[in-house]
């Protein structure tokens, strides 16, 4: 029976199309288990649990456990349930349902990415990426077309996470309003529980009802299905939502260990000797153009010119930063561009007028364990500033489509959807109000050698050269064929790739901080 729901619940699908019922009322049936039945099936199916949370475990699977459904269903119940049958020592619960723990001043996925599981770990989601639109489309609060980006958007993330490797299964308790309305009226506590009125008052019953069965059917999917079951009696619905878990993950991880791939969404633009600078294919002998060898990388400033502009510029900034600042403007800079292009002095130059209380600098380096046990882009989400603040990323998510495709640490799925998730990850920054500006320093490949030959001289920049920089030197062409494909597919209205020549430091450095400027004072207009 429990191992049906998944297959019953699509059926039910089908059957509105044609007889126009609600999902949910096909979920009134009235099942119940006895205590004996369930003191007699419970313990095989913790056995069980446990065992393939340690499967999950030792395949390094994510596993996200959503529990959602009407008030008075007891989902707190289900998920202590979870919680005694599990090994705690790998399980977060988190959960979303007061209103004084919604951040509102970063984008609203913001929150939820803290608190995805590592590889190796469940968490369980008590309230979810789900609660405030359906909440807010009950209310009629926001339109059908806002509630359907909504349910887009959370596509968009599940789809992002699983392609991953996590494991998503969602379950929505059903009561029928008649239940719904007793067990509130028996419950003393509700009264203090932080909910919005929608979901807990029974006079509210069909309009969340209505807008919850209406984002189930959109979201329920291949690779993140909904599960719906009966909670009119405890018994029943505890058995039945832990054997269909159990049944869900197993049949998961029979599906292989390796976390899953989606198909990419390109093909790789490199040539085989792009590909592997050892191979036999000869070169073309006219470079192609590209968006980055038409640069002027002539351009220069002299030193007079330099110092006043610098002057001007930087005072400029210091004001801009303080207005940002009591607007709740806040700034997420990216800094991309060749090794030895500048970008360090070019950050430098930006933050040394501003008030360091202001801003935050994250230089992205190898990602520690803990960082490679998330999505790529969970580590920088965790920095995204709240209002009126600056967070500078010195080299950034952009990794996923450069070093990591280049390199082969990730693989051709991977890089491949990573520039529709980087330009989702980036709406939801501009869409927040968050200023998103981007920038590519660019030098020739004789600006470059001649740079390594002086940190090679300079005692207080050796620490920055290795025989790694001469090996990446080696494989220029390739990084400037995922370079110009990431400019093309990641360049959008809300969030353009800025392109600084950048032979002469003190021109890159001025047009930089030109540049950040007229963002700043732009949106600050808006």
């Amino acid at each position: 029976r429990c191992a049906s729901v998944w297959r019953c619940h699509v059926m039910i699908y089908a059957i509105i199309n044609r007889k126009i019922i609600a999902v949910f009322e096909a979920f009134e049936i009235g099942h119940k288990l006895s205590r004996e039945e369930y003191d007699a099936q419970e313990p095989p199916l913790r056995t069980a649990l446990l065992a393939t949370q340690q499967l999950a475990r030792d395949s390094k699977r994510a596993v996200i456990v959503l529990v959602a459904g009407v008030e008075g269903a007891g989902k707190g119940e289900v998920v202590g349930k979870l919680n005694e049958w599990l090994d705690t020592h790998f399980v977060q619960t988190h959960a979303f349902w007061d209103q004084a723990d919604k951040n509102d001043e970063r984008p609203p996925f913001w929150r939820f990415w803290q608190c995805l599981p590592a590889r190796d770990s469940v968490g369980v989601m008590f309230g979810s990426w789900y609660t405030d639109p359906i909440i807010e489309f009950a209310a009629e609060n926001i339109g059908k077309a806002r509630f359907e980006r909504a349910l887009q958007r959370i596509v968009e993330f599940e789809q992002a996470i699983t392609q991953d490797g996590a494991i998503i299964a969602k379950f929505w308790f059903h009561l029928s309003k008649k239940s719904q309305k007793e067990r509130l009226a028996q419950d003393k506590e509700q009264a203090l529980k932080p909910v919005s009125k929608v979901a807990a008052k029974n006079k509210y019953y069909r309009q969340f009802t209505a807008a919850a069965e209406r984002a189930i059917r959109s979201t329920d999917t291949v690779d993140a299905p909904w599960f719906i079951v009966e909670a009119e009696n405890a018994h029943y619905r505890d058995l039945t939502f832990g054997k269909t878990l159990l049944h869900y993950l197993q049949q998961r991880l029979a599906n292989g260990n390796e976390p899953k791939v989606g198909v990419a969404s390109s093909t790789p633009t490199q040539t085989p000797a792009e590909m592997n600078p050892t191979s036999s294919v000869a070169p073309s002998a006219t470079p192609p153009m590209t968006l980055l060898n038409q640069l002027d990388l002539t351009q220069a400033l002299d030193p007079e010119h330099y110092e006043s502009r610098l002057k001007h510029l930087q005072s400029k900034l210091r004001d801009l930063s303080w207005r940002a600042r009591d607007a709740r403007l806040s700034s997420v800079i990216v800094f991309e561009g060749w090794d030895a292009a500048g970008k360090g002095s070019a950050i430098r130059h930006v933050t040394q007028p501003m008030d360091p209380r202001l801003y935050r600098v994250i230089p992205t380096s190898t990602p520690t364990d803990e960082e490679r046990s998330h999505h790529y882009l969970w580590r920088f989400w965790r920095h995204i500033p709240p209002p009126g603040y600056m967070t500078i990323y010195d080299r950034s998510w952009y990794g996923r489509v450069l070093v990591e495709r280049v390199e082969n640490f990730a693989n051709a799925n991977e890089w491949g959807r990573a520039y529709q998730e980087i330009n989702d990850f980036e709406e939801q920054l501009t869409e927040q109000g968050i200023l998103l500006v981007k920038f590519w320093l660019h030098i020739d490949v004789d600006t470059q050698r001649a740079r390594f030959r002086e940190r090679e001289q300079t005692p207080h920049k050796q620490h920055k050269i290795g025989p790694a920089d001469y090996r990446n030197l080696e494989l220029r062409a390739a990084y400037e064929s995922a370079v110009t494909e990431m400019i093309v597919r990641t360049s959008t209205s809300s969030a353009p790739w800025q392109l600084i020549a950048a032979n002469d430091k003190p021109f890159a450095r001025i047009s930089v901080m030109a540049t950040l400027c007229a963002r700043l004072q732009e949106a600050l207009r808006k």
